[in-house]
């Protein structure tokens, strides 16, 4: 029994090990420590909403599904295929996003504001035209009020759906303020603080989102192509169901428009168990975070 026992808690390690170095990267358990122990206030007291969304195994399903969702604007997709570089590097913009997330969430108030003047120093040096001769740029307030929406509805909706603790009603409105402060810091103006006024900006952006070619290239390479080892294809194409299964049906049609592997196709039921599977396994797997140093918030 006692040999059993261990053999598990090797697995469940190898395996958290595995799973918080790729999302992480090489840096993240130092990049961990410094966020969750670093000594000074918050933006967000430990009982905010953010902090029980985005410390979730939810957020693997949501992050999925976000992306997904974006890239039905033809305009934000345009800049992310330009500039992003997530096909020749797509675990180094995981890496930065993951770590974005968890400093703006659970870091320091000075280290989160170091954070956000990164982007949006990025955010200023992108400017473009899209294949039809549209002018973009990455801090425009309409483009970057849309990358916050399509977040905000994927990483709510993901918990409420596979979190351990789904929130009320209240704390979901709750969610919504909590994330609004990061995008105003970011450049958004009028983020949706409500489900009701996240329900609006997402019916008032419909009519901008479309599958492109650039849309069917960005889901073939995240649901048909990842880079990933055998071994993690399987779990991963659960994943990738459960994120498409999470979209609108109008954004679940348009998604799937092109040809996308069979496990982005399960009937919405075998794609919830699916998801329901998986990120009760990475919750399982992932260690705890450490304490943090001082809670005071300052958002």
């Amino acid at each position: 029994m006692a040999r059993a026992t261990t053999a598990v808690r090797r697995i469940r390690r190898q395996a958290g090990e595995a799973v918080f170095l790729r999302v992480a990267g090489p840096d993240g358990p130092r990049n961990r420590a410094r966020i969750h122990t670093a000594p000074g206030p918050r933006w967000f007291s430990p009982d905010r909403p953010v902090r029980r969304v985005h410390g979730d195994a939810s957020m693997f399903v949501g992050g999925l599904s976000a992306l997904l969702l974006q890239s039905l604007h033809p305009v934000a997709m345009a800049a992310v295929a330009a500039h992003s570089g997530y096909r020749g590097d797509p675990w180094g913009r995981l890496h930065r996003t993951s770590t974005f997330l968890a400093v703006t969430t659970f870091g320091t108030g000075s280290d989160a504001e170091a954070a956000v003047a990164r982007v949006r120093a990025v955010h200023a040096r992108v400017r473009g035209r899209t294949d039809e001769g549209v002018p973009y740029r990455a801090d425009d307030p309409e483009l970057l009020g849309w990358v916050h929406v399509a977040e905000a509805y994927c990483f709510l909706r993901a918990h409420q759906r596979y979190g351990r603790c789904p929130l009320d009603p209240a704390g979901c409105d709750a969610y919504l303020a909590d994330t609004g402060f990061v995008a105003r810091a970011l450049g958004v103006v009028r983020p949706p603080e409500s489900t009701a006024e996240l329900e609006d900006r997402m019916e008032a952006c419909r009519p901008l989102l479309r599958p492109t070619p650039a849309s069917r290239d960005t889901a073939r390479f995240l649901l048909a192509e990842p880079p990933l080892p055998g071994a993690a294809r399987v779990p991963y194409g659960l994943l990738a169901a459960a994120a498409v299964e999470l979209l609108p049906p109008w954004a679940r049609t348009a998604v799937t428009s092109g040809p996308v592997p069979l496990p982005a196709r399960l009937p919405p039921g075998a794609a919830r168990l699916g998801g329901h599977a998986v990120t009760r396994a990475i919750r399982w797997a992932l260690p705890p975070a450490p304490p943090v140093a001082q809670y005071s918030s300052s958002g």
